[in-house]
């Protein structure tokens, strides 16, 4: 369920499963895009779905692991993606940040409650869809489906398991990128510079490096920087997941064995479906 996984030779600063690994155990919703590319949530989901039902069909109990809290939702829950159309966006980014919001408003004077206002992207977003489907977010926040969605209703059965680490989070980070760095996540990024796509160069590790690869900055700067960005990203995600009242916690205290027995044990406690 990663976001940035999807992309094809973006390898060590994402974390992507070895060959060795993925030769062991089958893995999915990997490698399907180019770094060029541009891959949306609907996209995804689209793509997730039809494995996880034929996995389903097939008897096989599919492990969702990782990563972007929209994706895991996009696969667990009925999701609702509206459309886009490259021409309304651009008609519409012909405009300022102030008249989108006025506009918004003016169609939607609680739109506010749905849609973070401060962020001219999403407002922009809002006015796109608005003009597509004629609904406002309050709207689209109104229907049975958004409902669903507040109340953490799954569209499969579902166990989801979280593990938290805790005060070893930032050691962890830091560790980790040290390794991507020595196992030479510099040169990929090198490599890819020139075919990262607008979405693959936000990804956290790619987007700090960049600007060394262009000589803007050195290296322990940037190796900083990602840190802090990458800790940050944990921040948000233990967020998100916070709020998710299907996720039980397991201590990160216990040893890796106790851990995958606890995880085990929650499994068929309710059903075998695991996330």
């Amino acid at each position: 369920m990663d976001s940035m996984q999807v992309y094809r030779d973006m390898n060590i600063g994402t974390a992507k499963p070895t060959p060795e690994i993925r030769a062991t155990v089958e893995h999915h919703l990997i490698d399907l895009v180019e770094p060029e590319e541009e891959f949306a949530v609907a996209e995804f989901q689209e793509v997730g779905v039809m494995i996880r039902d034929r996995l389903r069909e097939e008897g096989i109990t599919p492990v969702m692991c990782g990563g972007s809290g929209l994706h895991f939702r996009s696969l667990v829950d009925p999701l609702d993606f509206p459309p886009t159309d490259a021409a309304i966006r651009a008609e519409l980014e012909q405009g300022s940040a102030a008249e989108h919001l006025a506009e918004l408003q003016a169609l939607d004077p609680a739109a506010g409650n749905h849609v973070d206002l401060a962020n001219p992207r999403r407002v922009l977003r809002a006015l796109e869809i608005e003009r597509l489907t004629g609904l406002t977010p309050s709207d689209r926040a109104a229907s049975p489906v958004a409902e669903a969605v507040r109340r953490y209703l799954p569209s499969v059965p579902l166990v989801a398991l979280g593990f938290d680490p805790g005060d070893e989070l930032a050691n962890r980070v830091a560790a980790r990128f040290d390794k991507m760095l020595d196992d030479g996540l510099l040169d990929e990024v090198r490599r890819l510079a020139p075919r990262l796509g607008r979405t693959a160069r936000q990804a956290v590790g790619y987007k700090e490096l960049l600007p060394v690869v262009e000589r803007r900055v050195d290296l322990a700067g940037a190796r900083d920087e990602a840190v802090r960005a990458t800790l940050a990203l944990a921040k948000r995600q233990r967020t998100f997941f916070g709020r998710d009242p299907r996720i039980r916690w397991i201590p990160w205290h216990h040893d890796a064995s106790e851990r995958i027995d606890r995880a085990i044990a929650a499994v068929q406690e309710a059903g075998g479906w695991i996330s």
